[in-house]
């Protein structure tokens, strides 16, 4: 792209800010169906906020980086919305990522 680093951080920031807003909208999609078609799910997300946040030594927590991609504390994510893995979600878990999520 021909523009400049800076923009680009913006552009790129702007994009993350609506994949999180999206999937705080798409609370019917379960992250174990998220992992299973794409390999990754919303904590994976808040995961890779935690590494970059240590990375710079900002010292976020987990749960810290987990409210900013949830939008709430995750336990409260998953009392209201998280549903229970079905046998065919969890086997398919386990031939996509059988070395565990």
């Amino acid at each position: 792209m021909a523009i400049d680093d800076k923009t680009q951080t913006e552009l790129e920031a702007a994009v993350f800010r609506r994949l999180v807003a999206h999937l705080r909208e798409r609370t019917d999609v379960q992250n174990i169906d998220l992992m299973n078609l794409a390999g990754f799910c919303r904590n994976c997300l808040s995961n890779w906020m935690k590494e970059e946040a240590d990375a710079k030594g900002l010292g976020l927590s987990k749960d810290e980086t987990r409210e900013a991609v949830y939008g709430m504390p995750y336990e409260a994510w998953k009392a209201k919305y998280q549903g229970a893995a079905t046998p065919e979600q969890l086997d398919k878990m386990k031939k996509v990522h059988p070395h565990g999520h």
